[in-house]
């Protein structure tokens, strides 16, 4: 087990009940000894389902068995497992996922269609099923509301703590509940997902709508993250609300009811994928990277991103070294529109550089002092017009090599 990350939470949330949500962990030995490695959440009859996955055109076995559920609109369980990815095994993945759907609709009894699958770890060797199927029992008798912690203990690889949120909101003047885990610590740079996170809600939304709230928090998100720029093959953020909550009827995205909701559920969303990021692979230190100005969000985007993923900067962070020219650089050669002699520069709330050139009387010690830091905080005012993003990254250490020369050993 790799040493607890010194930017994780000081204090790991006790995610509360949510009706209609039973969920439970075992140790299935799929590669890891003495550890649970394999989760089943249960829902309600009824409850319904959004899901983003990878864009990655080499996605695992269980990322298409989920494309085609989410076709059904409801949910009634999603089994996890952790240590093996199910992605690039062909036949044999798919019919791991087919055996593994139809052995979870069985014990629910529910629909196929009705059951979700996520698997992570190594890509290219085949899921042991039989071990996976063998632990199904004990895993439906264990199911419980409180299950919460160790599902998103189960679902780590290489992550040092596991990912939980929770919120509350108000919809109709009926309190709902919002929990969720997430799992990610490398190949982290979502592209419409995380690398796996699973969040339940007691409210009754409709899946168009749950799609829409999903979609439109995820891209505030998930996808505002990177670890090192690699896009995993196995990506799946899945939202379920089991309607179990009596509150007034829910009918658009933009329903005047839900706004409670919508701002709950982006805060839960923004809370895990920080907590991703603050769980990189080695990482010492968390950057915070606003970039604003540019002539369009999506340009701003790709220039934080530019920036996040920067080798360079990321060690540059790594040694605490106010190398602002680093940044310069980034903004450089993001292939988006920028003018050299327009750009200002700060790091921790110092202006370092503007008008092409470092600011006159420019003191480096304030910069140099906030470089020692565990939260670094970047800003780029591009000067071209209202575009903006944020972006959250992680410094590049020997952690991050030794982690990944050592994974499949």
């Amino acid at each position: 087990m790799l040493d607890r990350s010194p930017l994780a939470p000081a204090q790991t949330p006790t995610l509360p009940p949510i009706a209609g949500v039973r969920l439970s962990a075992a140790a299935c030995e799929i590669r890891y000894k003495g550890r649970k490695d394999a989760t089943l959440i249960e829902f309600a009859p009824g409850s319904t389902v959004a899901g983003v996955f990878t864009r990655s055109l080499a996605p695992s076995a269980p990322v298409d068995l989920c494309r085609k559920h989410l076709k059904g609109k409801t949910a009634r369980a999603i089994l996890v497992n952790s240590g093996n990815a199910n992605a690039f095994t062909g036949k044999l993945g798919k019919a791991a996922c087919d055996r593994s759907a139809k052995a979870v609709a069985e014990t629910l009894g529910c629909k196929i269609g009705e059951v979700f699958l996520a698997s992570t770890g190594v890509i290219g060797e085949p899921l042991p099923v039989e071990k996976l199927l063998a632990g199904l029992d004990g895993l439906h008798r264990n199911l419980s509301g409180g299950g919460w912690a160790d599902a998103g203990a189960a679902i780590m690889t290489t992550d040092t703590f596991p990912k939980l949120a929770t919120r509350q909101a108000r919809i109709g003047g009926v309190t709902v509940t919002i929990n969720g885990i997430a799992k990610g610590s490398g190949m982290i740079q979502p592209d419409m997902a995380t690398m796996l996170a699973f969040v339940a809600t007691d409210a009754k939304i409709p899946a168009p709508v749950l799609q829409k709230l999903l979609s439109t928090g995820n891209e505030r998100s998930f996808n505002c993250i990177t670890v090192d720029g690699d896009t995993s093959t196995s990506d799946t953020l899945l939202l379920v609300a089991t309607g179990q909550a009596k509150h007034a009827a829910v009918k658009s995205a933009a329903d005047a009811h839900l706004k409670t909701f919508r701002k709950a559920l982006d805060d839960l969303l923004v809370d895990l994928a920080v907590q991703v990021a603050r769980d990189g692979e080695g990482a010492t230190r968390l950057m915070t990277i606003d970039v604003t100005g540019a002539v369009s969000d999506k340009s701003a985007h790709r220039i934080a991103l530019a920036i996040g993923n920067s080798p360079l900067v990321k060690t540059a962070v790594a040694g605490a070294d106010a190398n602002w020219g680093r940044i310069v650089m980034a903004v450089g050669k993001a292939g988006e529109k920028a003018e050299r002699d327009k750009l200002k520069i700060s790091i921790g709330g110092t202006t370092v550089a503007a008008k092409g050139q470092r600011v006159a009387g420019y003191d480096e010690a304030p910069v140099a002092a906030h470089m020692k830091g565990r939260e670094i905080a970047i800003a780029v005012d591009l000067g071209l017009g209202r575009g903006e993003a944020r972006v959250w990254s992680c410094d590049l250490t020997h952690g991050y090599i030794a982690i990944n020369g050592d994974y499949r050993s």
